[in-house]
């Protein structure tokens, strides 16, 4: 499950923003929990709704980081991905065209699989191709135009995508029907004995619309309440 804490907050500057200009957190509870009870006496449980956003300055970066770390504990998934950025002197931030350049052989010895290292391949061939959009593009697409796009990828699936879109780019509309935590806080909160499918999370959710993010974010919080 992510870890999340609701205000957006670059870690250089410390400044604090909101994930979009014209949210008002107060208003979205609000109307969050007139149109669903249920999720409003989670809301009164846990408190403020806060969300770290992690600023994305290079999305190839990023969604190679993600690759990393697809079905890996965290340390271990940060090792190899630091292995795999000292190949390249240890940049802030990897470059597609180096990643595109450097052998299989050189990002096998840091420690990835053979389909990780397609995967990352793939995608920095992608970014130079344009398929990726930068960082200042991202902030003006869609989020399903962003889906569309990245998951064209290899190794990059809707949740990882998903998962850019809240925290990092601050969308406050999505609701991840196939992530483990939000379908936990869910059969939990609303009594559920089973997980609920995918499909039913989402015709259920159409009632949180235009914060499906903020919903999303409670059900986390309830997995969190249910191991205390």
């Amino acid at each position: 499950m992510p870890k999340t804490i609701l205000k957006s907050a670059n870690k250089k500057s410390k400044r604090i923003t909101k994930p979009q200009s014209d949210f008002d957190p107060r208003l979205a509870l609000r109307k969050l929990s007139a149109q669903d009870p249920t999720l409003g006496k989670l809301i009164k449980r846990v408190g403020g709704f806060e969300l770290e956003l992690e600023p994305i300055n290079s999305p190839f970066h990023a969604l190679a980081e993600s690759i990393c770390y697809q079905q890996l504990t965290g340390k271990a998934a940060a090792t190899i991905f630091g292995r795999v950025r000292a190949l390249f002197g240890s940049p802030r931030f990897l470059s597609p065209h180096e990643v595109a350049a450097i052998s299989e052989e050189s990002l096998r010895s840091a420690g990835l699989s053979r389909s990780k290292l397609a995967s990352i391949k793939d995608l920095a061939a992608k970014t130079i191709e344009g398929l990726v959009p930068t960082a200042k593009a991202l902030h003006k697409m869609d989020d399903d135009e962003i889906i569309e796009r990245l998951t064209t990828i290899r190794g990059i699936g809707k949740w990882t995508v998903e998962m850019m879109l809240i925290f990092k780019l601050g969308r406050l509309d999505v609701l991840p029907i196939h992530d483990y935590g939000v379908r936990k806080g869910f059969a939990s909160t609303y009594g559920y004995a089973d997980l609920p499918k995918p499909k039913e999370l989402a015709q259920f959710g159409e009632r949180w619309r235009p914060y499906r993010t903020v919903a999303s974010w409670y059900l986390w919080r309830a997995v969190d309440l249910s191991k205390n």
